[in-house]
């Protein structure tokens, strides 16, 4: 048994004392009380009589919780409680602690006017608690009178100072009895080389449920399996930890998840150390040697491998690969997300699942993928509950129904405002006809002026990352000029996009659309949206080109519509424009229109949370004419200053 419940304290406590007594070094030097207690297998006392505890609780002036008089009826008192409490008080030595410590000063230090009443509660219970704690490693074990439940069980609170945490809550004296067994078990279960193997009924028991949780996890079952994981891992079983944290990883929980040597194990590195590695690369304050933790138990070779793997993360390079049908699905999930298709991506890796084939009996799930900066932008919860519901590894189940998209499809997202309402302007091209990879070569900036890139995709990166890097590298900016960084991708049915999230402020009278550059061969919709602007007035743009012609268009700006062309009925300006309150409602009704005009999208999962390719722009506004001012700002040292006749500010 690993649970014990108020009725069977006898039995607990007599398997307790029998591990405890075989888990002792022969040689080890130990006090006459704790030899005594080995060679009866008995860490308890005699029981104590009724009469002992009705004295007790007079003296008290309280009735003791059930668990507790029960346990004082088999035993009248414990030795080590765990690791850390080497005497648990019986009817004798159990006293009121009325902050003896004086922590309750201590706990009201911390206190403000706006303490919630649980913390109130951990401050006073070292004034009215009964402290059971007789001896121990600077460790208090307190009931609390006042905290009692239905059955009238105290909650009991442990605390000790060189924890650096709060007290511990344990809903009842049995409850915290099984906790401190627990701990027993855990601090045995990783002792020292000179201590004897730690097996016993519980630990076999442990280790069978562990293996039925692997077979459990495998068949979908991840729900029931992670709980005895669990279980097994607070007795400190070993592969317990391990296996659960590949299931907490896919959950979206990253703190303290270290795969419990499985990083560091030849078998197993391929797919977990790149997770590991991501995670500290995640975190850049902190420094590298704090890898050390996660590497504990690894050679040189593996050391080495980890700041090489450390190093594609933070360039962007790292590519996860798997072997056999599943690594082909991997293949066409990078291609769908690298050109935004978040959903097509996961499915072609879900529908993959029952092909994949674990690396050892220790492997649950494929994880390298996580750490992919294409790939790992797909896991939310949702789809990480959908991934560990799904039979593999040989195993068969109920497979689960397909988790929602992250797409909402269309363009209307765009007028919902995001966390921190920042975008407020934005502005993109459609192309027909034409792959993403062919946009640089129709609307680039290709004459290396201004951080062009001669038409060249980057590396798939955030938008951030991407805008960081671009900026990074110029040193002249000028009012005149207006190239854009885009990010590219797939924009529905024979659709290729580019998009400026974060662009110059508009202006109209020199403002020149790319529509017309981008269409040899093909038709472009350019979209420019300002609707929200928050220091400026309200606009928008659309227009429309077709084989280096420009068919119609439109500008909403200063309160007034410019067009030219014929416009489609459903784009019309005087369906949108005519309410000056309009605001984002006029905005998704115009996004709307030219999602049904043209059967295009834009993947907002892919430009908010994903890594996408991105180019420069040739610039969105025509060169200064004679007479019109602008200015020039060059950055860093050692610039030369401008030619003969060059105009610095103002004057072209």
């Amino acid at each position: 048994m690993t649970d014990t419940s108020v009725c069977d304290w006898r039995s607990f406590l007599l398997r307790w004392s029998g591990e405890w007594a075989d888990s002792l070094p022969e040689d080890e030097t130990r006090g006459a009380d704790d030899e005594a207690a080995r060679q009866a297998r008995w860490l308890g006392f005699p029981p104590a009589s009724e009469e002992r505890i009705a004295a007790m609780e007079e003296r008290l002036g309280r009735r003791m919780p059930p668990s507790y008089r029960e346990f004082l009826a088999v035993t009248d008192g414990w030795r080590h409680a765990g690791g850390f409490v080497w005497l648990l008080a019986g009817t004798e030595s159990a006293r009121w602690h009325a902050n003896a410590s004086g922590l309750a000063y201590t706990f009201d230090e911390y206190l403000d006017e706006d303490a919630e009443p649980e913390e109130r509660r951990e401050a006073d219970i070292w004034r009215r608690g009964l402290q059971l704690d007789v001896e121990s490693d600077a460790t208090y074990v307190l009931m609390d009178p006042e905290e009692v439940d239905e059955d009238g069980e105290w909650a009991v609170y442990t605390w000790a100072s060189w924890r650096a945490m709060p007290p511990e809550r344990h809903a009842s004296f049995a409850a915290f009895m099984r906790d401190v067994y627990r701990e027993f078990h855990s601090l045995r279960s990783h002792g020292g080389a000179q201590e004897p193997v730690f097996v016993n009924d519980t630990t076999r028991t442990l280790d069978a449920r562990v293996e039925e949780a692997r077979i459990e996890a495998l068949r979908g079952g991840w729900e029931r399996a992670l709980e005895a994981l669990d279980e097994a891992k607070g007795y400190g079983r070993p592969r317990a930890a391990g296996l659960g944290d590949q299931i907490r990883r896919l959950l979206g929980q990253t703190h303290m998840v270290h795969f419990d040597g499985l990083a560091t194990d030849p078998r197993y590195a391929s797919e977990l150390l790149p997770v590991v590695i991501a995670e500290h690369a995640a975190h850049s304050y902190r420094g590298d040697s704090s890898l050390t933790f996660p590497l504990r138990g690894g050679d040189e070779d593996l050391a080495a491998l980890a700041h090489a793997v450390l190093d594609r993360i933070r360039g962007g390079t790292y590519r996860y690969t798997a072997a056999g049908p599943f690594g082909e699905a991997v293949e066409r999930a990078r291609e769908s997300a690298r050109w935004g298709d978040a959903d097509g991506a996961w499915r072609a890796l879900i529908d993959a699942m029952p092909l994949w084939v674990p690396l050892g009996p220790d492997h649950l799930a494929p994880l390298g993928w996580v750490a992919d900066p294409v790939l790992g932008p797909l896991l939310t919860p949702e789809r990480g509950r959908e991934l560990l519901s799904t039979p593999r590894g040989g195993q068969s189940g109920d497979t689960p129904g397909p988790s929602a998209g992250l797409d909402p499809g269309g363009l209307a997202w765009l007028a919902e405002p995001d966390p921190g309402n920042n975008r407020t302007s934005y502005r993109f091209v459609l192309v027909e006809g034409v792959e993403p990879e062919e946009l640089p070569g129709r609307v680039a900036d290709t004459d290396g002026d201004g951080g062009g890139d001669g038409g060249v995709l980057n590396a798939p990166m955030t938008w951030w990352e991407a805008r960081r890097a671009w900026l990074s590298g110029r040193r002249e900016f000028s009012s005149y000029d207006d190239r854009a960084l885009v990010a590219v991708g797939r924009a529905g049915a024979g659709w290729s996009f580019a998009f400026d999230g974060d662009p110059a402020p508009f202006d109209r009278r020199r403002f020149v659309s790319p529509a017309v550059s981008a269409t040899a061969g093909a038709r472009a919709v350019v979209v420019w949206s300002g609707l929200r602007t928050r220091h400026r007035q309200p606009f928008f743009h659309l227009s429309v080109a077709r084989d280096g012609a420009e068919q119609y268009s439109f500008t909403y700006a200063d309160g007034e519509v410019r067009s030219s062309g014929e416009i489609p009925a459903a784009l019309e300006p005087s369906r949108f424009f005519g309410d000056p309150e309009g605001g984002a409602g006029v905005e998704r009704s115009l996004l709307e229109a030219v999602a049904e005009e043209f059967g295009a999208r834009l993947p907002r999962h892919a430009l908010v949370n994903g890594r996408l390719h991105t180019f420069v722009t040739r610039s969105w506004t025509r060169p200064p004419r004679d007479g019109e001012t602008y200015a020039v700002i060059r950055v860093g040292s050692g610039n030369s200053p401008p030619a003969a006749g060059e105009p610095e500010r103002g004057d072209r």
